[in-house]
């Protein structure tokens, strides 16, 4: 059996809201849409970049039978033995052990929903408008071991039980939390949002469905967790990585760009990585799908929000281009560039200014490409296929593989 090594927790992506930390402000705080996405270690990825396994053109070897909504806690059924004189075929990746955390924890936590606010969150992939997906419930998952707890619930390594056992990250979340934060609204456009997502550098939502109290998300497992946790622990990246970054990053914004989604909270703690080393952007819960390329909304995180959303002036998806120069310069330093520790109103201020002090350690093509991206003017950012052709970027570009950034 191979193991894919230490899993780290996936809290950051896979949490709904921004998660705060002691130099990030967070801010305070979807008709049914189709699920368009799809282990040996080795082909993992590859399995998780096709066309969707979960697809109702699938279901016929995998039962679509309807479960009673009582039976969804129960614990998943033993394995069948193997026919005799056969060895017991072995999953190829090992999920963990379960703790019984989804059924211990909905004892205790949250409430039924009823009427309207119930419809509205009866979110089923399998009834999807454009591509359903086969019809899912709890017990269709051997679960494994926990991954993180995200604001309205917990996320577990999951395992389909019917060939070929897809693992995929299962993302629990109480409707009646959802209902208590007022974020009904954000919650389906999130899901509306990621599950048309087609991208290797974005988490890919395979399919959703619901019980009386609680919604499952089932998203792409990013193998080697939080890229957070990653900066945390090294401090810094070198110039290599972070550009091997950046580029992958660029390449994913141009893309959902020209799907009219604008993300509006890039950071690090919303970014993960792959089985291979790659990035994944992986939380779309400030994003919007924006057709006229200009909203108002006052969004994101302190540290990464631009001049024009600082003085409420309209913005479009330059406000993303703004963020990935904040993001260059983070990987690199170890911390966002307009970070002021005296307080929040001096933070605005050195963002409405441009007050950008590069340290000497920087290199000439780095530096020269955060300036082009931090510029007061939204029209004069470097756009992103440029971003894709800076000499920093195409300096690393060929010199090492994805699957091991240093």
């Amino acid at each position: 059996m191979t193991s894919v090594g230490s899993v780290t927790r996936q809290i950051a992506a896979l949490e709904i809201s921004s998660k705060p930390n002691t130099t990030r402000n967070a801010p305070p705080p979807l008709q049914k849409k189709p699920s368009q996405n799809t282990g040996n270690v080795s082909r993992l990825l590859t399995k998780f970049a096709a066309p969707n396994p979960f697809t109702a053109t699938h279901s016929k070897t995998a039962s679509t039978s309807s479960i009673p909504t009582k039976q969804i806690s129960r614990p998943p059924s033993p394995a069948k033995p193997a026919p005799s004189g056969q060895a017991p075929k072995q999953p190829s990746i090992d999920i963990g052990k379960y703790d019984g955390g989804f059924e211990l924890e909905n004892e205790t936590r949250g409430e039924k929903v009823f009427g309207e606010a119930a419809e509205e969150l009866a979110l089923d992939s399998s009834v999807s408008r454009y591509y359903p997906t086969r019809e899912w419930h709890l017990t269709d998952f051997d679960i494994g071991r926990p991954l993180g707890k995200g604001k309205f619930g917990r996320v577990y390594m999951v395992r389909t039980k019917t060939e070929p056992h897809y693992v995929v990250a299962l993302k629990c979340l109480y409707k009646s939390e959802i209902i208590q934060s007022r974020v009904e609204k954000q919650i389906r456009r999130e899901i509306e949002i990621q599950q048309n997502l087609r991208h290797p550098n974005i988490l890919r939502m395979y399919g959703y469905f619901h019980d009386e109290k609680r919604i499952f998300l089932m998203l792409e497992f990013a193998g080697k967790g939080e890229l957070y946790k990653q900066l945390t622990k090294y401090g810094c990246f070198t110039e290599r990585r972070s550009s091997r970054y950046i580029d992958q990053m660029a390449d994913a914004l141009i893309y959902l760009h020209s799907k009219h989604v604008i993300h509006r909270d890039i950071k690090p703690e919303n970014l993960l990585l792959g089985i291979n080393g790659e990035l994944k952007i992986g939380d779309f819960g400030w994003s919007v799908h924006a057709p006229s390329n200009r909203r108002t909304t006052l969004c994101g995180t302190l540290d990464y929000l631009p001049p024009e959303m600082v003085e409420n002036r309209e913005h479009s998806e330059k406000v993303d281009y703004w963020a990935l120069g904040v993001l260059t310069y983070e990987f690199i330093n170890g911390a966002p560039p307009f970070e002021d520790l005296t307080g929040y109103n001096a933070t605005y201020k050195r963002i409405a200014k441009v007050d950008l002090k590069i340290p000497p350690k920087v290199s000439p093509e780095a530096r020269d490409l955060i300036v082009r991206l931090l510029q007061y003017d939204p029209e004069k950012r470097l756009a992103l296929t440029e971003v894709r052709k800076h000499p920093w970027i195409l300096k690393y570009k060929h010199k090492t593989s994805t699957s091991s950034p240093s």
